[in-house]
């Protein structure tokens, strides 16, 4: 049977050893002392900062037809200097996800002869055994709190208290529990008066014993057993802060009816992927990613951390969340929210790796909430582009808020990113190929996706030398090339990235419309401009070109790579298809491992093993996610953006390498592109026996897979509708068709050339 939980033989000591519980809302990271536990606090919508409209520069639109003329006529480092002064956005009151208060408890009398804490992600239970001390902690979805139950072989005693936070508040003991008010606000990233209500309420039920309030503390004494039940409230989008906190507390049940839905609820989830990559090692989890980094094979520690994945997207999102994951997902360790990042939704790439791992996962619902924050953000984007652009539809840039801000970052050299926001678009595509729900795709994406589209064809424009609609000014995230002058520049015409991304909406929205049935105009402008779009040209170092024309990166070790998005997530690049782009790609990746100072990060190692899974080697693939675990991810699995990267003093947490991840290994496993189902596309050499089951394809399609010696042993292949598809083995199809919930069972021997 494969690992299904962390597990540890001490109690944590930092961030980076907790464990992190979630309800799609409010997160929680459970430190496991012996003598102190410590639960960090935090919570989606709290965010400070405030909504704006002031955000786009005034000068931006007389000046970019100049801007564009420089750039087509090689005076880049004019172009360059012009932007720099004309195109950043002005963000006023941008602001971050802030951290909550922790909640802490020191316990009277607590030893630990034996210790164990881990995470159940079959359950999503954080368990602490101290000898006959027994603490166990969940974050309810259905019920909207955090909860503790805490029992011991003898009387239980010990002071609890709502404490060290940024943000401005107080702590007060009432009645039962305790009370925390305050207001996320800050400086750095806002003006330090906006900020979202926060409101914390925290109850403990005794069985037996006493309750003593002291100021901004109680004291617990005598007791059998307590349960310690938390929750939070905001005033984001006008909810009444204290209502919220204090009715979900009102409404909590008994712990054992709480605990049972909480499991019900998340096994729901959870219980749909099963993958089965060898033996588990019976050791602390802690020594297995040690023993990974040191060489030693642990196969299923890859295993588990595929899971992991899927259980950090169900504990940070929801149908009902009311924001997206963000860098951080729901957690929030202080360090994004405090440095210059700020931990918000990055749009050139993080947020969408965010996602990742769930409709190849099974977790489609889980995905809700990024539908629901585009239809706001494409509302903000109409403004800016008509502002800035003089365009119709709408367009965001690389970074975004709780608010929908769509006005390029701050700064030249990162903040100019044109398509954003028409990348995180595409999940909404995604979605739709995976579930083929026309009414979610007439009345939720397709109105967004027409909406990019209408962007694209007002922003491109025809380059002088061949008539190619190109897109820019603007910048190929987050990367700096080198002029014929040896000017360091970022701004330019025709980055194949903003191509693969134009080419991609595009044809979306042309498809889309012919299922719909609508808009016949617009699909004609749209096949229109994509035959006009510029090709995707090989270098002379026999790399996929980044920009339009062949120049050198300023910084060869850089870890964007953003034009391969025609490999991963886009299949503009195959290596059946276009055998020779394929090839230019996979040089692309070769030098910018090769180059010195290469800046490996969580999301790159994530990322290079999704495109080595689209080139069909799965070695490759798995040494990246072996980095990614054994150098990228830290104690307690979580993924971390490295210090001394991208401005970052120390390690940062970031969601994104644990979902990339996630969603790299399903790709190893399984592809599809709505036509065609490919099993074991690429099976590492060393995965000599294994089974996957669950996995979803386009095209409503579930799959569970068993492969014997490095060869396919049996695919049993579901469908949800009545469909039509290719299976695919190595170099070999064949056609199938399904009626509603019928299965079909094959083996190799169907795949005989």
């Amino acid at each position: 049977m494969p690992s299904t939980d962390l597990y540890y033989d001490r109690p944590a000591e930092r961030w980076f050893e907790a464990l992190p519980i979630g309800n799609g809302r409010l997160g929680g990271m459970v430190y496991g002392g012996i003598s102190t536990e410590i639960i960090r606090l935090s919570e989606s919508t709290a965010w400070s900062g405030a909504p704006s409209d002031t955000d786009v520069s005034p000068t931006a639109l007389s000046q970019l037809p100049v801007i564009r003329g420089l750039l087509f006529e090689g005076r880049y480092a004019e172009a360059q200097q012009l932007a720099a002064e004309h195109l950043p956005g002005r963000p006023t009151c941008f602001g971050t996800n802030v951290p909550l208060p922790r909640l802490r408890l020191d316990f009277d009398g607590v030893s630990a002869e034996r210790y164990r804490r881990g995470l159940d992600l079959d359950t999503g239970l954080v368990r602490v055994d101290c000898d006959d001390h027994v603490r166990e902690i969940l974050a309810s979805h259905p019920h909207g709190v955090i909860a503790m139950r805490i029992t011991a072989g003898r009387p239980l005693g010990f002071t609890a208290t709502l404490d060290d936070t940024i943000l401005p508040g107080a702590t007060t003991a009432t009645d039962d529990g305790l009370a925390f008010s305050g207001r996320a606000v800050e400086t750095l990233h806002s003006n330090g008066e906006d900020g979202a209500v926060v409101e914390i309420r925290c109850r403990f039920v005794l069985e037996g014993g006493t309750l003593r309030r002291d100021g901004d503390t109680v004291a617990v004494a005598g007791a059998d057993a307590v349960v310690v039940l938390i929750a939070v409230g905001t005033d984001w989008a006008g909810e009444d802060a204290a209502g919220r906190a204090e009715k979900l507390l009102a409404a909590a049940p008994d712990y054992e009816t709480l605990r049972a839905a909480h499991i019900e609820d998340h096994q729901s989830l959870m219980r749909r992927v099963r993958l089965d990559l060898g033996e588990p090692v019976a050791l602390p989890t802690d020594v297995r990613r040690e023993r990974l980094a040191q060489g030693h094979r642990d196969d299923d520690l890859i295993a588990l951390y595929y899971q992991y994945g899927r259980y950090l997207t169900v504990a940070g999102s929801r149908a009902d969340s009311p924001l997206p994951l963000a860098l951080q997902g729901v957690w929030n360790d202080g360090f994004a929210s405090g440095m210059g990042w700020s931990n918000d939704f990055h749009l050139d790439i993080n947020t969408q790796q965010n996602y990742w791992a769930a409709e190849s996962g099974h977790l489609a619902e889980c995905q809700t909430p990024l539908f629901g924050f585009l239809q706001r953000l494409a509302e903000t984007g109409k403004g800016t582009a008509r502002q800035m652009y003089g365009a119709g539809g709408w367009v965001a840039h690389t970074v975004t808020n709780a608010w929908g801000y769509s006005a390029p970052g701050a700064g030249i050299g990162w903040g100019l990113n044109v398509t954003g926001g028409a990348w995180l678009a595409l999940q909404l595509w995604e979605h739709y190929e995976y579930g083929l729900d026309e009414d979610y795709l007439r009345e939720q994406a397709y109105p967004v996706l027409r909406g990019a589209a209408e962007f694209l064809l007002d922003y491109l424009v025809p380059e002088p030398t061949n008539g190619w609609l190109v897109a820019g000014p603007a910048e190929s995230p987050e990367n700096a090339y080198l002029a014929p002058d040896g000017a360091r520049c970022s701004v330019a015409m025709g980055s194949t990235a903003d191509r693969a991304f134009a080419e991609a909406i595009l044809r979306i929205c042309t498809q889309a419309a012919d299922i719909l049935g609508v808009d016949p105009a617009l699909r004609a402008r749209a096949e229109a401009a994509r035959a006009r779009l510029s090709p995707f040209r090989i270098g002379r170092h026999g790399q996929l070109q980044e920009w339009l024309h062949d120049f050198d990166e300023a910084d060869p070790a850089h870890r964007h790579t953003a034009h391969l998005v025609a490999v991963f997530p886009e299949r503009q690049i195959t290596p059946r298809r276009t055998p020779e782009l394929a090839r230019a790609a996979a040089v692309t990746i070769e030098r910018r491992q090769a180059a010195p100072g290469w800046e490996q990060t969580e999301w790159v190692e994530a990322n290079f093993a999704a495109f080595q899974a689209r080139l069909l080697d799965g070695d490759k693939a798995l040494h990246h996610i072996t980095r990614l675990i054994a150098d990228a991810s830290e104690t307690n699995l979580l993924s971390y953006s490295q210090g001394g990267i991208a401005g970052a003093e120390q390690n940062i947490y970031s969601f994104d390498g644990n979902s990339g991840g996630a969603g790299a290994i399903a790709e190893m496993l399984l592809q599809s592109d709505g036509a065609e189902i490919e099993l074991l596309p690429a099976l590492p050499s060393t995965w000599r026996d294994g089974s996957v089951q669950g996995l979803r394809a386009r095209g409503g399609f579930t799959v569970d897979l068993t492969w014997r010696d490095g060869r396919l042993h049996e695919a049993r292949v579901r469908a949800d509708h009545k469909a039509t598809a290719r299976l695919r083995y190595r170099d070999t199809v064949t056609g199938l068709t399904w009626e509603p919930a019928q299965e079909h069972i094959v083996d190799r021997t169907h795949f005989r050339a």
